[in-house]
């Protein structure tokens, strides 16, 4: 896993997105064909912006998955997941085929084995992430089963999440949120063959230190993507504010699996004012 920390949000997700863009342009060039999963929320607008403004992408030959949805909320709902990316991915770039988590379903236990059966036949090249203030991974809220199967479950939310979905406008009250959720799970998440989690703001830097820093563990989620051999983080001045810069090359539990031309094991890179600056452990 590499992380990437940007002066500014904006720079943050043009990087988060050039990358994206670049897997799935080769994943295109190599089977001509790519499938990839979308975030919502809050911290994924600009990273979005970015990829749909991306050049040289077929995405009529891309396949979509996308991370969560809420039980119960018909897709015409503002707040649901489904109507946001159909505004901010969909409709603006028009992929292929469009798989989406259908949450206002009679039967939600059906909707997680309709989409795991399509899952089974796919291998997601680029899964696009971010972070929760509780350090949660799509709705996967601690404590996470990291160990479950199933490509997709139902969830009940941890007041945590419910809270952080008012405080940045998606709904006018704590009562106003779904307590249940659809979400694909942990384990499928990291079998992507490339995961890039884009992760802006202040009110992130406790989660972010928590998942780069602490142990990895069911109690901070997003703690996982350390283990993953193909992930980049992209994190702002503000989300990273609480990071021990001394520890960065210690992130990576497993070595990174480095781009074409690069020779770096372990580490970050650290944009600043002055460009990108490499540090990290050589074996």
């Amino acid at each position: 896993m590499r992380v990437f920390i940007h002066d500014h949000a904006e720079e943050a997700a043009r990087a988060a997105a050039a990358r994206a863009a670049a897997e799935l342009r080769a994943a295109l060039a190599r089977k001509g064909r790519a499938t990839f999963m979308a975030a919502t929320g809050t911290s994924q607008i600009e990273f979005l912006q970015g990829l749909t403004n991306e050049p040289d992408i077929d995405w009529s030959k891309t396949t979509m998955y996308h991370l969560d949805e809420y039980v119960g909320l018909p897709e015409s709902d503002s707040a649901a997941l489904r109507r946001y990316l159909r505004e901010r991915l969909i409709d603006r770039v028009r992929p292929g085929t469009v798989h989406l988590i259908h949450g206002d379903t009679k039967d939600p236990e059906a909707e997680c084995e309709r989409l795991g059966d399509l899952l089974k036949q796919d291998r997601i090249d680029i899964a696009c992430v971010g972070i929760g203030e509780n350090g949660h991974l799509a709705f996967n809220d601690p404590p996470a089963d990291f160990a479950t199967d199933d490509a997709l479950m139902v969830v009940e939310l941890a007041e945590e999440a419910r809270a952080q979905q008012v405080h940045e406008g998606w709904f006018g009250s704590l009562a106003d949120v779904p307590r249940l959720a659809i979400t694909v799970t942990v384990k499928q998440i990291m079998s992507s063959a490339y995961i890039v989690c884009t992760v802006p703001g202040a009110r992130k830097a406790q989660a972010v230190r928590c998942a780069l820093e602490g142990p990895v563990s069911q109690s901070c989620p997003a703690s996982i993507l350390r283990t993953h051999a193909h992930a980049d983080v992209f994190l702002d001045s503000g989300s990273a504010a609480l990071l021990d810069r001394a520890s960065v090359g210690s992130y990576s539990v497993d070595p990174v699996r480095s781009g074409p031309g690069s020779d770096e094991v372990h580490g970050v890179a650290v944009q600043s004012r002055g460009g990108t600056r490499q540090q990290g452990d050589q074996p």
